[in-house]
């Protein structure tokens, strides 16, 4: 009997035989002396057992995983050898240098194409000042082909291989990611991959019985398993429809978690983890550096449970780790799951996905806002922030989608706090329900029934800008220099650097009016960023302020990486943790000014300098902080003493 090794080794004889043979003789003599199949064959002989592993604890002994892993092999063959020199360069650079995307210098930015800049060929235009910014990494929001009018923001996809008409072509995409790669930037998009839009030619075939796409989707006919489904599964948009299923033209049902228009993949057919993994080495070779994996928890669903976080999720997205890393190994994953913090970080590791958004920190921190109380943040980035080798979180302080209370109820119960009635009491504050309330988002997706509610908002409207707040400039400072100090990689949404408020004109749009997600995805306001540097406007106090901030980040050292110690300013309106033991970062998240005893800092030297301020700061008396201010304190911080007392 064989054993494992030697069946491995015998199935990669056979891959490399399989992807020979559409060769002649010739051919494969030549080809076998070239670097490039020299550098795959390693890697394929490196990453391809993890790939049959992965496969295999998810389809088994599903006679259909062979064939589909043999043309699967050919194009990863065919798609490397296509792969230009400068990207293939990159690879080796990267792979040498795995934790490139953790340095001081990675400062991120996130728009929609059109919103800021009209199309494609706009966003090579503002190349200049994303430079200015201090960008070294863009999230282009999604932008392939989609359905005119809903289309969920562009996350229900109809093609991943044209780019939407009205943003250019898949040449501008690919002059885009070369324009940016020049100018040091790194390219993000979306790999929308657990559902496609209803108008994808695969859905189309799926519905009408093309026994190619046959199982493509999940389609029943009638409500007979839908019903068994439903019983365990949780309504992610209720107001769309009810359950996770919606009903076709012809009376049958197909799965639908988010929207009607966005059909979910069924993954149990492993041709669709092969069509997948098609459009992903496509996108890669275009130039994109990383891929922002949506509804990551989503993708397998398994009668009798919530179809969520289950291991099959975890296994098919270590093997779409594994086919980057042989056809395309510089790509990394950035995984987008908005679940309880324990499942989160099941999605980051070397192996599956290098880079996760950090919900919590992002709820939290508008926790502490409007708490003025620093106890769940500290909790959090105490026990819930460092990660293993090899990763980082991205941290934000908004996105493109609503802010949900992803807190976990047994974190708050540490202190007392009652998890559902601490949500209430966030969302009626950032909705303008709570007497004394800054803020001036708008609920999303409000149901009085269960008391769910999320909120929609721009930075500027949910800190107090809006009605010129005296503290609402510094509570943005404030929550920026968080994302730009705690570790890992942050990411501004683009607008929020010159202070743009809610658009509420969505409400005018048929195709809108029913998410209030857009308030907060308005169009570049060319007025603001002509103020940027003007200290009288509030675009300039703003933008003046953040781009000091990312500054500084970028020439210290002190600020790479991701590993953070808290340090404890026994003050709860007060939080304090160091970087590297090199940087020391208080916050006051209060508008009272806070004092610190000497005695907190007695480990520490008698003074400190201030990056932010350019001040000397004595520590061998008491700190006095002013309402919302941040301190980057350039301090050796002897951790040893510091356990020890």
């Amino acid at each position: 009997m064989l054993t494992p090794s030697q069946q491995v080794n015998i199935t990669l004889e056979h891959i490399h035989n399989h992807i020979l043979a559409a060769y002649s003789a010739k051919e494969r003599a030549a080809i076998q002396k070239t670097e490039d199949w020299k550098q795959f064959s390693t890697r394929l002989h490196t990453y391809f057992p993890t790939l049959m592993w992965e496969l295999d604890s998810v389809y088994g002994n599903n006679e259909a995983v062979l064939p589909m892993l043999q043309q699967l092999m050919r194009m990863a063959w065919q798609s490397y050898a296509e792969r230009s020199a400068p990207l293939k360069q990159q690879d080796a650079e990267r792979e040498a240098n795995p934790d490139w995307f953790l340095s001081n210098k990675m400062v991120g930015g996130v728009c929609y194409v059109d919103l800021f800049a009209g199309n494609l060929r706009g966003i090579i235009d503002s190349i200049p000042y994303f430079k200015e910014l201090g960008l070294t990494y863009l999230h282009l929001m999604p932008l392939f082909k989609c359905p005119e009018g809903k289309s969920d923001g562009g996350y229900a996809v109809s093609s991943y291989r044209e780019v939407n008409p009205a943003l250019g072509t898949i040449e501008d995409l690919r002059d885009v990611a070369e324009a940016l790669r020049e100018a040091g930037i790194t390219m993000v998009v979306d790999f929308i991959f657990n559902h496609t839009s209803n108008e994808h030619e695969w859905a189309k075939a799926c519905a009408a019985g093309d026994p190619m796409y046959d199982n493509f989707y999940y389609i029943f006919p009638d409500r007979w398993m839908p019903d068994q489904y439903d019983r365990t599964v949780r309504e992610i948009f209720p107001d769309q429809h009810p359950g996770a299923f919606s009903q076709l033209w012809d009376g049958r049902w197909v799965w639908t978690t988010f929207n009607s228009f966005q059909w979910d993949l069924n993954y149990s057919n492993p041709w669709v983890f092969r069509a997948m993994a098609g459009e992903m080495m496509f996108i890669a070779n275009l130039g994109v550096d990383i891929l922002r994996m949506d509804a990551v928890a989503f993708i397998w669903k398994q009668l009798g449970t919530d179809c969520e976080n289950l291991p099959q999720a975890h296994a098919l997205i270590r093997a779409f780790n594994a086919v980057m890393r042989i056809a395309a190994p510089s790509v990394l994953f950035k995984s987008e799951a908005i679940v309880h913090p324990d499942k989160v970080v099941q999605y980051i590791a070397p192996n599956e996905c290098q880079l996760s958004y950090n919900p919590l920190q992002m709820a939290l921190l508008w926790n502490t806002l409007a708490t003025r109380d620093v106890n769940l943040l500290q909790q959090a980035l105490t026990f819930r922030h460092n990660l293993p080798a090899n990763t980082g979180w991205v941290n934000y302080v908004r996105c493109h989608d609503d802010i949900g209370w992803t807190f976990a109820d047994e974190d708050a119960a540490h202190f007392g706090i009652n998890g559902f009635n601490h949500r209430q009491f966030l969302n009626r504050f950032y909705v303008n329900r709570f007497e004394g309330s800054f803020a001036r988002g708008v609920p999303f997706q409000d149901n009085p029934n269960t008391g769910d509610c999320r909120i929609s908002g721009t930075c500027a409207s949910l800190v107090g800008l809006e009605q010129d707040d005296p503290y609402a400039i510094d509570r943005i400072r404030l929550l920026h220099s968080i994302i730009l100090s705690a570790g890992g990689l942050p990411l501004i949404y683009l607008g929020d650097e010159v202070g743009t408020p809610n658009d509420m004109s969505y409400l005018e749009d048929e195709n809108k009016q029913d998410d209030s997600r857009w308030a907060h995805r308005p169009a570049r306001d060319c007025a603001l960023y002509e103020q940027r540097n003007d200290p009288s406007t509030h675009a300039g106090q703003i933008y003046q302020g953040l781009r000091q901030l990312i500054e500084l980040r970028q020439s210290h050292e002190g600020f790479g990486g991701s590993d953070l110690s808290i340090f404890d300013c026994k003050n709860p309106h007060v939080l304090g943790y160091s970087r590297n033991n090199s940087i020391l970062v208080l916050a006051n998240f209060s508008e009272q000014e806070q004092i610190l005893s000497a005695l907190t800092f007695s480990l520490l030297p008698e003074q400190a300098h201030d990056l932010i301020s350019n001040q000397t700061i004595r520590l061998d008396q008491d700190v006095v902080l002013q309402p919302y201010q941040v301190l980057w304190l350039e301090v050796v911080i002897d951790q040893t003493a510091e356990k020890a007392a």
